[in-house]
Formats: C-alpha cells, sequence, structure tokens
C-alpha cells in the first residue's frame, strides 16, 4: 500500500500563513476600496446637492432683480413719455447697467406689436399677455426652436426668461409694454473630468423640463422618457424637501449619472407651476475620477503586503521550525540509546522550552514505566507460575477429600464393614471430608466474587463480643484436641461495631483456625484492646499463637490470593491460600484493616484485625442490662460447653448423613454379599 503523500511542517506553516493572511489583506483591501468609492460618491453628491442649491438660489435671487428692474425702468418717464430716440438711449443706457443675463431690451405697443425701442434689433422677442400679475410682471421660459427649425441653434444648456411689464401714460391708460429677455441658466455641456458642479437639468413641478444638456429634452415631459420613474422618485422627493443618500438614473445610450437636487418657487405666477426642481448632475466617472488614484495605490500595497507577507511567512517558518525539527531529531534519535546527548534547550520561545521540557519528563516517566512494566511483567509471570502451583494444589485439595468420600460410601455400600460400628466410622470420615471440602470449594467461590467485585457485607451494628464468644466455643474443640492452651479475654464491656456478624465469624474462624494449625505446641492468645482519641475510636482483636511463623519477607504475600508461603508447608498443612485474602477483602468492606507480624520462622504470628467503633446506643436492645461473663477455657467448664455442643452438631450432621445413605445400603445388600463371596 503506498504511503499517503506527506508535507513539511515549514511547508504547511508557511501556506496556512498566507492562506490566513492573503485572504485577509485582500478583504481588507477590498473594503478600503468600496469605503474609499462610498466616501467619493457621498462626496460628490453632497457637492451635487450643494451646486443645484446655489444654482436655484442665483435663479431666484436674479429672477427677483429682474423683476425689480423691470418695474423700475417701466415706471420712468422717459420711457412713459419720452420720444423715440430718448427712449433707445435709456435702453441703451439701461442694457448697459444692468447685469450681462439680459439679452434684449424691447419696448413694443400692445395693440399692434409694433417695436419702439430694441437693444437687438427689429424682430420682436415676445408678447405682452394679459392679465397682469398682482407684481405687475408677467414672466415666462423661452424655450430653444425644435430640431428642424430654421434659426441658429445654441449648443449651451440654457434656461432664458421673458419677462414683460406694462407702461402707463399720464392718465394710467396702458401706453407700451416694456420687455426684458434674459437667460438666468447658462452652462458649457461639456464638463472638466473631476468638476463635481455637474450639469443642470430644471424641471417643473407638473413634469415639464425646463432645461437640459441635451437640447432635445428641453419642453417636453419626463413621462416621455425611458428613466420617468427614477426622474419621478427624484421630483416628487425635491418637492417634499427630503433628501435621500444617493440618486443614480440612466439616460440614453446607457450613461449612469449621479444626481443632487433641491426644490425653489417657480418665478413664473401664472399656471399651475408653483416650484421648479434644479437638479445637478454628473457622469459616474466623473464623480469616481479620484478612484483611480486610489486603485493604483491600492494595487501597489496589496503586491507590497503580498510580497511582504510570503518573506514573514518563510522567515517565520523557520524560526518556528527550527525548534521543532530540533526536537524531532531528539525523540528519533532515542531508539539509538544516545541517552548523553541532552535534549534541546534554550529556545527563544517559551511554549518551546515548556515542550522540550514535557518531552524530557516524558522520557523520564516513559524509562520508570519501563521498569515498573518489566517487574510487572516479572510479577505477571510469578503470579502464572504461582496460579499454576495453586491449581495443581487445589486439585491435589478436591481431588483428596473426593476420594476419600467414594472409597467409604463404596465401602459402606459394598457391605466391607464387619458391624454397625465400623460403617458409621466411615460414614463419619466421608461426613467431615465432605464438609472440608465444601469449605474449600465456598473459598473458591468467595475468591471468585472478590475478583468480579461483586463481594458484599451488609452492615449493622453489632455486640463484638457475641460473635467472638461464638466462635471461641466453636474453635475451642480443634484447640484443645492439639493440646494447646487457649487464651481469651475478659469481655466485661460493651463492644459496638457496625459489621456483617456472619462475615465477621467466617474471618475470625479463619484466622483462629490458621493459628490452631500452624502450631503444634504451646498456646493460641485472643485478646482485644480498644483504643479512643479525638478523632476515633477503635478496637483492635489479635490472635496470637507460637506456632510455625512467617518469614518477614513473605508476610505481605499471605493477603494476596492463591498465595503460601512454600510449597512444603502446603504440602505439609494442605490449604489453597485463599482465607487471608477473602479476610482481608471482608474487613476492608466493613471499614476495618487487617495485620498480620511475625519476628520469623518459629517464632509465631500475630495477625491483628481493626474495626471503628460506633456509639453503643446504636445496638438493638441497649437499654436492657447484658450478663457478661468471663470465658476462661482453662478452667474447663465453658470449654466443655462447648465441646459438648460442638459434638452434638458432629452427630447430627452424621444422623442425617447417615440416613440419607441408608436407602443406598439396604438397596445394595446383596451386591455387597456377592462382593464379600
Amino acid at each position: 500500500m503506498a504511503k499517503p503523500r506527506q508535507s513539511s511542517f515549514r511547508r504547511i506553516l508557511v501556506s496556512k500563513i498566507l492562506l490566513l493572511s492573503v485572504p485577509v489583506l485582500l478583504i481588507g483591501e477590498i473594503v478600503a476600496y468600496k469605503n474609499a468609492r462610498s466616501s467619493l460618491l457621498e462626496t460628490a453628491r453632497q457637492n451635487l446637492t450643494e451646486s443645484a442649491i446655489i444654482k436655484g438660489e442665483k435663479i431666484v435671487e436674479a429672477s427677483a432683480a429682474l423683476k425689480t428692474n423691470l418695474l423700475s425702468a417701466s415706471q420712468t418717464t422717459v420711457i412713459q413719455s419720452g420720444s423715440r430716440s430718448e427712449i433707445q438711449r435709456f435702453l441703451n443706457q439701461l442694457a448697459r447697467q444692468l447685469p450681462r443675463q439680459i439679452d434684449c431690451i424691447q419696448l413694443t405697443k400692445p395693440q399692434s406689436g409694433d417695436i419702439v425701442a430694441s437693444t437687438c434689433g427689429d424682430q420682436p422677442i415676445g408678447e405682452f399677455k394679459s392679465p397682469i400679475p398682482s407684481d405687475g410682471v408677467n414672466v415666462e421660459v423661452t424655450l430653444p426652436p425644435k430640431i428642424g427649425t430654421t434659426g441658429r441653434r445654441d449648443l449651451r444648456n440654457q434656461l432664458q426668461l421673458l419677462l414683460s411689464a406694462p407702461v402707463y401714460d399720464s392718465i394710467e391708460g396702458l401706453r407700451y409694454a416694456l420687455i426684458f429677455r434674459t437667460t438666468i441658466l447658462q452652462e458649457k455641456i461639456k464638463t472638466k473630468p473631476g468638476l463635481l458642479t455637474g450639469s443642470t437639468i430644471v424641471i417643473a413641478d407638473d413634469g415639464t423640463i425646463l432645461s437640459h444638456p441635451i437640447a432635445s429634452r428641453i419642453g417636453t415631459n419626463i413621462e416621455q422618457h425611458g428613466d420617468a420613474s427614477r426622474l419621478k422618485k427624484i421630483v416628487r422627493t425635491a418637492l417634499a424637501g427630503k433628501q435621500y443618500f444617493l440618486h443614480f438614473f440612466f439616460e440614453n445610450q446607457d450613461k449612469e449619472l449621479l444626481a443632487g437636487y433641491t426644490a425653489i418657487p417657480s418665478p413664473i405666477k401664472q399656471g399651475q407651476q408653483k416650484q421648479w426642481v434644479i437638479i445637478a448632475v454628473t457622469p459616474l466617472e466623473n464623480a469616481l475620477y479620484g478612484l483611480r488614484g486610489i486603485k493604483l495605490i491600492l494595487f501597489v500595497l496589496t503586491c507590497g503586503l503580498i510580497g511582504a507577507s510570503v518573506l514573514a511567512s518563510l522567515y517565520l517558518a523557520r524560526y518556528l521550525a527550527r525548534p521543532v525539527e530540533q526536537l524531532r531529531d531528539y525523540a528519533i534519535n532515542l531508539h539509538l540509546n544516545q541517552s548523553a546527548e541532552p535534549i534541546p534547550h534554550n529556545f527563544k520561545i517559551r511554549e518551546f522550552n515548556q515542550l522540550a521540557q514535557a518531552l524530557e519528563q516524558m522520557v523520564e516517566r516513559l524509562k520508570a514505566w519501563a521498569e515498573e512494566l518489566e517487574i510487572a511483567w516479572k510479577e505477571a509471570k510469578a503470579a502464572n507460575q504461582v496460579k499454576s502451583h495453586f491449581l495443581a494444589t487445589t486439585s491435589h485439595e478436591l481431588r483428596n477429600p473426593l476420594n476419600i468420600i467414594i472409597n467409604c460410601v463404596r465401602l459402606v455400600r459394598d457391605g466391607m464393614c464387619d458391624d454397625r460400628e465400623e460403617e458409621l466410622e466411615f460414614l463419619k470420615r466421608a461426613d467431615d471430608t465432605a464438609i472440608h471440602l465444601l469449605g474449600i470449594i465456598n473459598d473458591l467461590l468467595d475468591i471468585s466474587r472478590i475478583e468480579a467485585g461483586k463481594l458484599s457485607v451488609v452492615l449493622q451494628p453489632i455486640d463484638l463480643r457475641q460473635v467472638l464468644k461464638e466462635v471461641i466455643n466453636i474453635q475451642s474443640v480443634n484447640v484443645q484436641q492439639k493440646g494447646l492452651q487457649l487464651n481469651i479475654p475478659e469481655l466485661n464491656e460493651l463492644i459496638p461495631v457496625n459489621a456483617d456478624a456472619a462475615k465477621l465469624k467466617q474471618v475470625l474462624i479463619n484466622v483462629i483456625g490458621n493459628a490452631t494449625k500452624f502450631t503444634d505446641e504451646g498456646s493460641i492468645t485472643i485478646s482485644t484492646d480498644i483504643q479512643r482519641s479525638h478523632d476515633k475510636s477503635e478496637v483492635l482483636v489479635s490472635v496470637t499463637d507460637t506456632g510455625l511463623g512467617i518469614d518477614p519477607a513473605q508476610q505481605q504475600k499471605l493477603f494476596r490470593p492463591f498465595v503460601m508461603v512454600e510449597d512444603s508447608t502446603s504440602r505439609k498443612f494442605g490449604g489453597t491460600g485463599l482465607g487471608l485474602a477473602i479476610s482481608r477483602n471482608l474487613i476492608e468492606l466493613m471499614g476495618g484493616t487487617i495485620t498480620l507480624k511475625s519476628a520469623g520462622l518459629n517464632q509465631g504470628t500475630t495477625v491483628t484485625i481493626t474495626l471503628p467503633l460506633i456509639d453503643a446506643s446504636l445496638l438493638p436492645g441497649s437499654g436492657r442490662q447484658e450478663n457478661s461473663g468471663n470465658l476462661s477455657i482453662s478452667s474447663g467448664d465453658q470449654a466443655a460447653r462447648g465441646m459438648k455442643q460442638t459434638a452434638e452438631e458432629v452427630a447430627l450432621k452424621k444422623n442425617r448423613f447417615a440416613s440419607s445413605v441408608n436407602k443406598e445400603l439396604k438397596n445394595s445388600k446383596l451386591n455387597m454379599q456377592n462382593a464379600k463371596l
């Protein structure tokens, strides 16, 4: 199977740094570009709006000034009653004095339309219309000639007004009409790049276009054009006195424009036109003229930053990868047993120094674990041998009692006994052996429960004296049969403990039984000692014998399952080596401890059981006085009672066992007789 392609730490680090930095850099550049574009558009909109406001104010001011000048001129004596030559000189002088936007001044007769005096030739520039407004001046817009008509066309964007005022004679009769033709708005169609004054569009509130950079649109209505919806929105917004952030609309040839607008009072009093909307527009590319330089700066800056990011990532990758590579080389060379070479230290980065320290500690721990593993392997090997020895011993311990039971039963069944007394003797031996075999099986079951974690105890308040009395009564028979002296304590004081009475009795029987089994001569002493302190109270039950004793090096092994001191001892005394292991687990479940001490071989052994004391008031029937006499096996009375009770129990078991096999004996009577023959 081919190995997957692997990449080096440096390459990964460089790629990750670039993958993180370059997109962030590009996103930052894009955001900066969009912000710059938005700023330029907002600046252009504000400039266009300001330009529209200024142009609107100029139109309002110019129309008001012209109306005032027209009224003043119409009320002069020369105009009202002068001769033609005087009127002509006056008009010429007036044309020089008035603002430049006045193109022509004419004095005409309203009835015939004849020109009395003019500053622009003999062609009439307009007619006097009635009724006369309240301010005395009639104003109307002069539209340029349509396409296809004769005459010179002016390609400039301009807005012309025709102002006329009546001239009365001395008796208040209408004699003349004084007419001004003025251009209040005039601008070049082409604007310089970057100039944000914009071209001007003037739209009446009824939608009529009064001024437009495209001459063909002047005099038309906005509904006649493709961008009508956007123009209507601008007109409604301007008439309402509001300003939106930006307004874009498309003219012919899909040219995108940016607009700023305002509304002014209409100088025309007749008709429905009450307001004019002044719109200053400029091409979008003109508004974003400064964005070209920003684009160039951002491009150069992006290239420079990407190059700097590549160089920085290469340097940073080398700076970060070098300590990792040194630690890698050290880890690879560990299997070469180059322990003399120290682990790299003194990096300039604290985390790598901590990593080196952790690696060194890990190596030390691995060495310690290797040693512990080797020890554990040896112990496991020894435990395996012990378990094999235990299986061999246990099979021997199980096989011998079974053979004895089988042989005894067969002798009785086959009628090999001479009399009834001999039959009972064989049955007694089979009964004793079966009880011994049952004890071995119970130990095996208990140790299996311990290993499975299912061994449990039922704790309840008990008086330890009662348990000790029962155990001593049971074990005193075996002690007396071996000719040993049994020393027991004077149990006068209550010993309240929280324990499982049956399991505690099992432990005490095992401990005293071991002392009896491993002691051939001398004594067995049972003692109790109550120790109280400020934080706890406990009772110590000690069983001391003068028997075989145990080597101090072997003492800790005795509480392990399947472990016995040596083969010669196991062969001599028998047993499975499970008693002390079971006893330790039971005592620990009751909250106590069990320990074993021996000075050495043939110097006796002391087993001490420690249990915590509880309040005596928790004992059942604690209010009644109990008579607890002294136990003294050496006096003979209590020992005799114990021996008698034990003998009765044994006899009862024998009778039960004998009755259970009686039927088998009767059924095989004929076969036993044939066997004797």
